[in-house]
């Protein structure tokens, strides 16, 4: 991925130690933040937990007739004068992974940002895993964390980030299941056909999947002007531009023709595609994903 990165160092992008060390001492504060913004946020989230083909056990109930007689629990109904099913969870509703971008271009905050992007990225995620955790949702990370249902989720999830040096820049997707939902937090400032080749996986895979695009004031309204210099935080290659307001234009234009082929293909599939501007409140993408989550919705922007 690639992005205006003036205060964004070779030591953040060369030293993956480094690199950990830095989230493991941002993690305490997100998880607050997390957890705050989801205190702020009514959303009326209801568990999505039902039944179906699955692995885990989930209830007994009494038979109803025209059930099969092969999901009658014979050991429970022995029990009581009632005949019983066991019904097993339908694992498509509470099987989610998230996944925040490590890549150094999260590291970017310009001036006129809040906080940087992989600051919001991982808030989101965290703010996600402690609001799923309550409805008894099992989350994983690729990567990172199994999916589990924990009532401390997102204060798992932060303490096994901070204690892993080595996050790869792109989800191991090869555990993802049919009928589960996959969060995505980035800056999807990768060549488009990068990020649609990874969606494919999910396609395959029969899993939904929602985007949120977490990008920094700077990159959208390319405030710059006069000579400057921008710097690839990927490769620390550099490139000056004389007049840097000759090119704001075509830079929009390329811009947003990104995040529309993005977005239209998640429409298409039903999926959803939120934005998020590191400026603005990070409450208002939780609300979008909650929306998208229990709704088939396509894009839901916000701060486009």
């Amino acid at each position: 991925m690639a992005a205006i990165g003036a205060q964004v160092t070779r030591a953040d992008t060369g030293d993956a130690l480094a690199r950990a060390r830095q989230r493991a001492a941002l993690l305490p504060d997100l998880l607050v933040e997390a957890r705050r913004i989801l205190n702020t946020v009514n959303t009326g989230w209801h568990g999505r937990r039902k039944s179906g083909v699955g692995e885990t056990f989930w209830q007994f109930r009494p038979y109803a007739q025209g059930e099969a007689i092969s999901r009658i629990d014979w050991r429970r109904s022995a029990r009581d004068d009632r005949t019983y099913i066991r019904d097993q969870e339908w694992e498509a509703a509470h099987t989610v992974w998230l996944w925040a971008d490590p890549s150094p271009s999260m590291l970017y905050k310009s001036e006129q940002a809040h906080v940087s992007k992989e600051s919001r990225a991982l808030v989101l995620v965290l703010a996600l895993d402690e609001l799923l955790s309550r409805s008894g949702e099992r989350i994983g990370f690729p990567g990172v964390a199994d999916p589990i249902s924990a009532r401390n989720g997102a204060e798992r999830l932060a303490t096994l980030l901070s204690h892993t040096t080595n996050l790869p820049a792109k989800p191991d997707l090869s555990r993802v299941r049919r009928f589960s939902d996959v969060v995505l937090v980035s800056d999807f400032l990768e060549p488009v056909e990068d990020t649609l080749a990874l969606l494919q996986q999910l396609v395959q895979a029969g899993a939904r999947a929602h985007l949120i695009e977490v990008y920094d004031p700077a990159e959208e309204d390319f405030p710059y002007k006069r000579r400057t210099e921008f710097i690839d935080p990927e490769t620390g290659a550099s490139l000056t531009f004389g007049r840097a307001e000759d090119y704001a234009d075509d830079y929009r234009r390329l811009f947003y023709a990104r995040r529309e082929v993005l977005s239209d293909f998640c429409r298409r599939i039903g999926w959803s595609y939120t934005t998020n501007r590191t400026d603005r409140l990070a409450s208002d993408a939780l609300v979008s994903v909650h929306m998208n989550m229990t709704a088939n919705i396509g894009y839901e922007g916000n701060g486009a």
